[in-house]
């Protein structure tokens, strides 16, 4: 029996499609337990329209308030998490009910399909970027909440997600601290929803900053600013390095003319692209040619600048925290 726990807050435009999906499923012994957190949107009567069970919070109290008050009303052997942006695919659950009998004591992580569900170019990017980073390596350093499979009993033994924790990325900690007590993580290729995005440029920007910003005061906090850690790889990390020094050499060339700086920086990003190939040659098998230069180039040379904006936020935002508590 799986539980499936959606936390929904204001969902109106996605909670539809993700639940339509659930009910869509090959697998039958589930139940799906919504817990909406205090949305003010049309979201309580789409819920109401299909046939699981709706928990309403009387106040706004965050994902991980919402995902422990769903498992902790669920019924099931295992459960499993995911965002109301988030379609299953048909096979999904099965996949998941197979996880859990493969390895009942650990947690099982699951990713985006590399296609996102909105497939315009910023939405698939994030999803391609997201499949290759979290699947990559099949001992992971954290499992996403987007979908995570945990046994009721481990859940219920791990204190659950922290509810005082940061407004987002409690996954990450939850998952840290599971691994401190002698959990193992895994990671299964099989496991997929398609993530709805709906990015612009501005949103997709804008989000590297927000999650930026937020990971970097915990890691900084947490004293593995420099682990190789899924989205946050260290792969990410030299792309950023280089893209800074790639436009610092392309400012110097253009004030002073000089065709060294040019060929210096040309040499630099020659060498990221190598470095960065595994995700650049992703880029290119899941959308072919145009995507994929489109893509690279959007990584290489764009998508880091709100990176950095993000670290510096986060570095502000940790000191101002230790400040604050002492």
């Amino acid at each position: 029996m799986i539980s499936v726990i959606v936390p929904n807050h204001n969902g109106s435009a996605t909670i539809g499609t993700c639940l339509r999906s659930l009910f869509s499923s090959r697998y039958q012994a589930f139940e799906v337990i919504v817990v909406d957190d205090c949305s003010s949107d049309s979201s309580i009567d789409i819920i109401r329209q299909f046939s699981c069970r709706l928990i309403r919070l009387d106040r706004h109290g965050g994902a991980a308030k919402a995902r422990n008050t769903g498992a902790r009303e669920s019924c099931g052997d295992v459960l499993f998490f995911i965002d109301a942006d988030c379609v299953v695919q048909e096979d999904t659950l099965t996949r998941v009910a197979e996880a859990y009998r493969n390895s009942p004591d650990s947690v099982t992580g699951g990713s985006y399909t590399p296609v996102a569900h909105d497939d315009c170019f910023y939405s698939t990017f994030q999803s391609v970027f997201i499949n290759y980073s979290e699947l990559r390596n099949p001992a992971p350093d954290y499992i996403a909440s987007h979908a995570m499979v945990i046994g009721k009993g481990i859940f219920e033994k791990s204190g659950g997600f922290a509810e005082d924790f940061m407004p987002i990325l409690e996954d990450v900690e939850f998952s840290h601290r599971l691994k401190r007590a002698g959990v193992r993580l895994s990671m299964d290729s099989a496991i997929l929803v398609r993530h709805i995005f709906n990015f612009t440029l501005t949103k997709s920007l804008r989000n590297a900053m927000k999650k930026t910003k937020y990971w970097t005061g915990y890691s900084l906090g947490n004293s593995d600013l420099t682990n190789d850690s899924g989205t946050s790889s260290r792969e990410l990390k030299i792309n950023v390095a280089s893209s800074c020094m790639s436009w610092f050499l392309l400012l110097c060339s253009l004030l002073s003319r000089e065709s060294l700086f040019l060929l210096s920086m040309l040499i630099v990003a020659t060498l990221n692209i190598i470095f960065s190939r595994g995700l650049i040659q992703a880029f290119f098998r899941i959308k072919g040619w145009p995507f994929g230069i489109r893509a690279a180039l959007y990584y290489c040379f764009v998508y880091p600048l709100p990176i950095v904006a993000g670290g510096i936020s986060g570095t502000l935002f940790y000191f101002q925290t230790r400040r604050t508590a002492s």
